[in-house]
């Protein structure tokens, strides 16, 4: 996952909406959102990366949702463990203890974003923040490949569509997925000049600048959107995509909580 914007309160009729890309090679082999059951027993509805294992995006049965990203590197170190089982991690260990083991082994783990939301609030945790474990409390939230909120562009320009969404939004759930998908598949790239230096040079920040990537080889494969409705509603969307942007399968879950 690589473009993730949240709201929490930015709406009455939906506390929590969450609207992300998740970029990738597209040789990777990974199974589309389902429900399925950690090896711990916890009951979510998830992707699953069949190559690390773990996943990039969970959603419990309750509404509470957890996403990783990675933070990009120049030149990356490889952690001792996938990345894909720390959203899992999030929705099945206290948040103080989880905070404890993350700061205690920040290597574990190549460089990562991590956050936890519900209804009412949620945190962020990165090993490569110098202060990391952050509460989160009302407002509209971007996060990319650096630390929460670092405005490189296409987060700026993303966080500020959804907000607008968001907060003009009536109780049509399905009229706010639709919107939501449409500007996530934003693919115009950022001027040069505005676009950040990760260390991966400039043709290549060039190519992941925009919210929406699109390759041959390697682009977004999913658009994600979650929503919880003040009532205990949760509705789900993942739209699929393949090389090309070409579109692939799309996947809706609803239920009450």
């Amino acid at each position: 996952m690589c473009l993730i914007t949240f709201c929490l309160g930015q709406n009455p009729h939906f506390p929590l909406v969450v609207a992300a890309n998740r970029d990738e090679f597209f040789h990777r082999p990974t199974d589309p959102m389902a429900w399925w059951t950690s090896d711990s027993g916890l009951r979510i509805l998830a992707g699953r990366d069949r190559q690390a294992g773990g996943t990039w995006l969970a959603i419990t049965p309750d509404g509470e949702v957890s996403a990783v990203t990675n933070v990009r590197e120049g030149t990356p170190e490889a952690g001792r463990s996938t990345r894909g089982e720390l959203p899992l991690r999030a929705l099945e260990e206290q948040r103080s203890e989880l905070f404890r083991s993350l700061a205690s082994d920040p290597d574990r783990y190549a460089g990562f974003n991590l956050i936890q939301l519900n209804q009412q609030s949620g945190w962020y945790f990165s090993n490569r923040d110098a202060h990391p474990g952050r509460h989160l409390h009302r407002g509209t939230y971007g996060l990319s490949n650096h630390l929460l909120q670092t405005p490189w562009p296409k987060l700026l320009r993303l966080r500020q569509a959804v907000d607008r969404i968001v907060e003009t939004a009536d109780e049509d759930a399905d009229a706010l997925h639709q919107q939501l998908i449409a500007r996530l598949q934003d693919s115009e790239p950022a001027p040069d000049r505005f676009l950040p230096d990760t260390g991966v040079g400039l043709a290549t920040e060039r190519f992941l600048s925009s919210p929406f990537i699109v390759g041959d080889d390697y682009g977004t494969r999913a658009t994600t959107v979650v929503t919880v409705s003040r009532s205990g509603n949760i509705r789900v969307t993942e739209q699929n995509w393949g090389p090309g942007a070409a579109k692939a399968g799309c996947q809706r879950f609803d239920w009450q909580r």
